[in-house]
C-alpha cells in the first residue's frame, strides 16, 4: 500500500473507532433519557453515526482494492430534516410544559463532548489531507459532526431555558426595540 493510502487507512481506522464510540453511546443513552423527544433525537444521531461508519467502510474497501479514494461514499447521505422535524415537534407539543431531568442533561453534556472530540479529530486530519476526495470527505463529516453538536446544544437549551429556545426559534422580537 502506498504511503498516502496507508495514512488514510490509519485515519479511517481511528475514525471508525470514534464513530463506533458515538454510536454505542447514543444507543445506550436512548435507554437512559426520560424525554421521548430526547430519545428520538438520540436515535436520529445514532443512525447518522451508522451512515458515517458505512462511508468509512466503503472508503476503506476502495483504498484496500486500488489504493485510491473514490467518490462512492457520497451516495450515503444523512437526513438532517429528521432532526429539524423533532425540534418542530417539540415546539408544537411542549410549549410551556418543559422540565429538564438532571440525567437527561448529563447525557446531552457527554454527547456534546463526544461531538467536539469528533470535530477536533477530523479537523486535525483535514489539515494534513492531500487527496481532494479525502479533503471533501473530511469537510463533509466535520459539517455533519458540527450539526450533531448544534442539535445537542439546541436540545440542552430547550430543556434548560425553554423561553430562550422559543424566542430563538420563533424569531420573536421585543416590542419597541
Amino acid at each position: 500500500m502506498n504511503e498516502g493510502a496507508s495514512s488514510s487507512m490509519s485515519m479511517l481506522e481511528a475514525a471508525l473507532n470514534l464513530e463506533e464510540k458515538g454510536r454505542a453511546y447514543y444507543e445506550k443513552a436512548i435507554r437512559d433519557v426520560r424525554s421521548t423527544l430526547g430519545r428520538e433525537m438520540l436515535d436520529a444521531l445514532m443512525r447518522e453515526e451508522h451512515v458515517h461508519m458505512d462511508r468509512i467502510h466503503m472508503i476503506a474497501a476502495r483504498l484496500k482494492a486500488d489504493q485510491t479514494w473514490g467518490a462512492e461514499w457520497k451516495t450515503l447521505a444523512v437526513d438532517r430534516n429528521e432532526i429539524n422535524a423533532i425540534f418542530n415537534k417539540m415546539a408544537r407539543e411542549h410549549k410551556g410544559m418543559i422540565t429538564a431531568e438532571a440525567s437527561d442533561l448529563d447525557v446531552l453534556k457527554f454527547g456534546i463532548d463526544l461531538e467536539l472530540e469528533s470535530i477536533a479529530f477530523y479537523e486535525d486530519y483535514l489539515k494534513r489531507a492531500i487527496d481532494p476526495q479525502e479533503k471533501q470527505f473530511l469537510s463533509q463529516i466535520i459539517g455533519e459532526e458540527r450539526s450533531h453538536h448544534a442539535s445537542l446544544e439546541d436540545m440542552r437549551l430547550f430543556l434548560t431555558n425553554p423561553q430562550a429556545w422559543f424566542s430563538e426559534h420563533e424569531h420573536s422580537s421585543l416590542d419597541g426595540a
